[in-house]
């Protein structure tokens, strides 16, 4: 059975790296005394070796000991016999080009499929979609394919921002870019604009969105509507 935690981010203002989501991640994590952690996507462009230990402040309040899948010599072997799996957030072109790279993400899709535990932070959420197309990230590497893993039958749009109307910002929204996205006759894909402190949970085939607070989803042809804590979103997608 299915066991995910898709996040927007992975902290919110004001509070340590990881924390809003600690009572999620014991649900997720339950039982489990270390965990593989990627750190492909480096943020800011740190090393993997201090993402990793950055993951691991994370998860010392659950006394749950990370390791950094780039330590193995073998990924593959890694991920397959995990006992869990966290993917962290950063740069999405840089984090599913180096999956390809390493023969991870069917791996991956296969393992968190039949019921390893996942958390996915930002690009870690955007990975666990149909594709990565929605990502907000730029494109600083040019990975084989934008096809992801297709954990869940969406594509996710994290830290998604609403129009401030008193904002100068001549730029363009995140509604607009969904918009052209789904005015593409190659996107068929919906797209949940997921706010910052809000998750998607799967257990088994149910997916809920879960944090405090809406999030809005997007369908080709149609217009986005907002969508309420708890909502069940398997009618919806």
């Amino acid at each position: 059975m299915k066991n995910i935690c898709l996040a927007s981010t992975s902290t919110v203002h004001g509070k340590p790296y990881l924390s809003y989501l600690l009572p999620v991640m014991k649900e997720v994590f339950a039982g489990i005394d270390e965990i593989i952690f990627v750190p492909y996507a480096q943020p800011g462009g740190i090393s993997h070796d201090e993402y990793t230990a950055k993951a691991q402040e994370g998860f010392a309040a659950l006394n749950i000991k990370v390791k950094g899948v780039h330590t193995f010599d073998h990924p593959f072997d890694a991920i397959k016999n995990a006992n869990g799996i966290f993917v962290g957030g950063g740069n999405t072109f840089l984090l599913i080009k180096t999956l390809y790279e390493n023969n991870l993400v069917e791996c991956m899709r296969d393992v968190v499929n039949a019921g390893t535990p996942y958390l996915g932070t930002s690009a870690g959420s955007n990975i666990a979609g149909v594709n990565v197309r929605n990502t907000n990230d730029m494109p600083i590497v040019y990975p084989p394919s934008f096809d992801a893993m297709g954990l869940i039958p969406f594509n996710i749009n994290a830290h998604y921002l609403d129009p401030e109307p008193t904002s100068k910002h001549m730029g363009e929204t995140r509604e607009t870019r969904i918009k052209e996205f789904h005015a593409n006759d190659e996107n068929e894909v919906s797209v949940l604009g997921l706010r910052e402190g809000s998750w998607v949970r799967v257990r088994g085939e149910s997916i809920n969105l879960g944090g405090e607070l809406q999030a809005r989803l997007f369908k080709k042809g149609e217009e986005p509507v907002e969508l309420a804590s708890d909502s069940n979103l398997n009618p919806l997608v």
